[in-house]
Order: structure tokens, then C-alpha cells, then sequence
């Protein structure tokens, strides 16, 4: 693994535009970064989709367990939501996206540093705008990068035949742009699709509605189960018998307080960090997490460790990230219903990862 210095198409501002990628600047800081990218031996994009398949193996064992034993309290999920995970998981209900976000500098195994199994972003940058990049400049080489095809795939399994909705929150333009691209592949699959904002989602006594008053019977949404269910018509999910995507079951993985029970099925998986309730149970620098937190809002790294627990924490080993003259590189590796599919990288001058980092491409030689 190898960050290269290159130089920067002059017209990459327009050429991302014209594929419809409109927040390759946040904030006014350049969030898409063409000034570097990332070099890969095959041997070490084996080493990553390995991992994630083995990953996304033992999360699922891992749902399982939470089910089966009703391990709720745990991950601090609210009783409303007990029955519709219960359900959805042994309804054998469809998932679509995950992203795990990987410690991987080459050498060792990568280490899982959380699942982003609900609500992942940076799926368009991953799957078109690093492709079109590779296109143009490394046309000889190859990148880790099969997510657009093994959505369109992955949609035609469904099975759905009346419309299928797409919804996220407003003015977000990344939420939106990510959105609109997974419609975008439904599309391809030969769905019927339409966008509405969250807000524009009504009742009407009998089930969801769109603002033209037609029911809606599946929903792919690209916002938090844990905020669904606590708003006014949460308690409407389960009776209306809406198909929800992500399935309820997600709620599980994207919750922080699994990498405990993970470390706890598997203590000394090589691709798993120690992790617990407990600051005290980790020897060594610690990374405090919310259990629910997003874009390593609240992360924080403590190098002596820590003695005291608090509530809606989740405590796990430190892992330093892939650390290249001070661009630290997260690896985000993508499962498309499962499979592991390409990956994304982002990095920070910062160890720990946020949504103001940079998004870097890649290829492998």
C-alpha cells in the first residue's frame, strides 16, 4: 500500500459534475482528492476482501446470536424496535449496503474499526467517480470496484413489483446524491422508482403515503433506523407491513455495542479489535465511540486508556490508521447484499475519520 503524489486533472471539478457528483466540495474544503491516490498489490486487495467477506460472515452469526437470545438491552435498543428485528430477521429479509470502515496499512491483517451497516455514504465517489478516474489516467491497471454492477444485480432480487420509493432527509447533498444514485441503479435493474423526501412521507390511516395520496409498499431510506423509530409514525412500521431498506435487522450491526459481543464470539479474530462496555477491559491506548454516533462525531482517543466507563459508550483497542506524511487512510469496504465489492479510502489529518475528510482513489497493480 502506497500513497503517490500525482497531479490533479485540470478539469476534474468538471468532470465529476457532469456524473452528477456535486459535493466534491464541503464546506468550502476539497472533499474529492485527485492530487494523490492510493496503490494497491493484488496480494493486499485479496488481504481486504477476504477480511470483508469474513467480517460480514460473523456479523451476520452475530445478528443471529442477538435474536435468538434477545440481547437487546445491550445495544440500548428501545423496546419498540424489538419485534420489527425480530421479525425481519426471521423473514430472512434482504439487505443492500454496508460499509466497514478498516485500519490496513499493508502489513497485518485489517482490523474492523466499525460497520456502517444502516446508513453508509461515499458509495457514489467508490463506485463511479474513482472508476471514471481510473478510466481517464490508469486505463492498464485495476481497481478493487465491482459495486455499481453487483447493485443493479442485487436490486433484481427483490422481487418488487409496485414502486419502489427512495427517501432521505433535505438539504443534505450527500445524503441526496447517494440516494439518488441507488435509484439510479434500481433503474438499471428495471424497478419503478420515485424520490420523495422523508419529511413528504404521510399516513393515512391504512398505510404510508406519498404526497399524491398512492401507498407505499417498499422504501429504500437513507436515514437511521434509531431516529424511524422514535418519531410519530414509528409505531406505524410494523402494522403497514412496509418493506424497509435497510431491513430492520440492520439496526443491530449499525449499532456500536456489537463490536463487544463481536469480540466476545470471537475473541482474537485477527480482524477484530478488543472491544467492551469497559475502558478497563482494554490494555493500552483506548478509542472511545457513541454507540450510535456518525462520521466520528464523539470519537476519541485516549493514549493512557481510561478508568471510568460512561453511558452510550463503546470502548475498543486503538488501531492507527494508515498514516502517509499525515494523511491518515481509513479503508471503507463496501458489501453489496453481502458480498464484498470495492472499497473507498478516506483520510485526515486527524486520527480519527470524519465527514470533512478527503476522499482519495485507488488502483491496484
Amino acid at each position: 500500500m502506497e500513497r503517490i503524489a500525482i497531479e490533479p486533472r485540470a478539469d476534474w471539478r468538471e468532470r465529476a459534475e457532469a456524473m452528477g457528483f456535486r459535493f466534491h466540495t464541503i464546506d468550502g474544503q476539497r472533499y474529492w482528492t485527485e492530487d494523490a491516490c492510493y496503490r494497491f498489490s493484488a496480494a493486499e486487495i485479496d488481504a481486504i476482501e477476504d477480511a470483508t467477506a469474513e467480517l460480514e460472515r460473523i456479523c451476520l452469526l452475530a445478528v443471529d446470536r442477538v435474536v435468538q437470545e434477545g440481547l437487546y438491552t445491550r445495544l440500548a435498543i428501545p423496546e419498540a424496535a424489538h419485534g420489527l428485528i425480530d421479525e425481519s430477521w426471521r423473514r430472512f429479509d434482504r439487505n443492500m449496503i454496508g460499509r466497514f470502515d478498516l485500519s490496513f496499512d499493508g502489513s497485518g491483517p485489517p482490523k474492523l474499526l466499525e460497520y456502517n451497516a444502516d446508513t453508509p455514504t461515499a458509495l457514489f465517489e467508490a463506485s463511479v467517480v474513482q472508476w471514471e478516474w481510473l478510466q481517464t489516467l490508469r486505463p492498464d491497471d485495476d481497481q478493487f470496484n465491482s459495486i455499481h454492477e453487483k447493485l443493479v444485480e442485487a436490486w433484481g432480487k427483490y422481487g418488487i413489483a409496485e414502486t419502489l420509493y427512495f427517501t432521505c432527509v433535505r438539504d443534505h447533498d450527500e445524503d441526496f446524491g447517494t440516494t439518488e444514485y441507488l435509484r439510479d441503479t434500481a433503474l438499471q435493474a428495471g424497478l419503478d422508482t420515485r424520490f420523495l423526501f422523508i419529511d413528504e412521507i404521510g399516513w393515512d390511516g391504512l398505510g404510508f403515503v406519498d404526497a399524491d395520496d398512492r401507498h407505499i409498499r417498499s422504501l429504500f431510506k437513507l436515514y437511521p433506523w434509531e431516529w424511524l423509530i422514535e418519531e410519530n409514525f414509528g409505531a406505524y412500521i410494523g402494522p403497514s407491513r412496509l418493506q424497509v431498506i435497510e431491513p430492520p435487522w440492520k439496526m443491530v450491526l449499525s449499532n456500536k455495542a456489537i463490536l463487544p459481543i463481536l469480540w466476545e464470539m470471537f475473541e482474537g479474530h485477527p480482524n477484530l479489535l478488543p472491544a467492551s462496555l469497559d475502558p478497563r477491559d482494554i490494555a493500552g491506548p483506548v478509542v472511545a465511540k457513541p454507540a450510535l454516533g456518525r462520521e466520528g462525531q464523539g470519537v476519541v482517543v485516549h493514549p493512557g486508556g481510561l478508568t471510568d466507563a460512561r453511558p452510550g459508550e463503546v470502548y475498543q483497542g486503538f488501531a492507527p490508521l494508515a498514516d502517509f506524511g499525515g494523511n491518515r487512510a481509513v479503508i471503507g469496504s463496501w458489501v453489496i447484499a453481502s458480498q464484498p465489492a470495492g472499497i473507498g479510502i478516506r483520510e485526515d489529518d486527524d486520527a480519527v475519520t470524519k465527514n470533512t475528510s478527503r476522499f482519495v482513489p485507488h488502483y491496484f497493480a
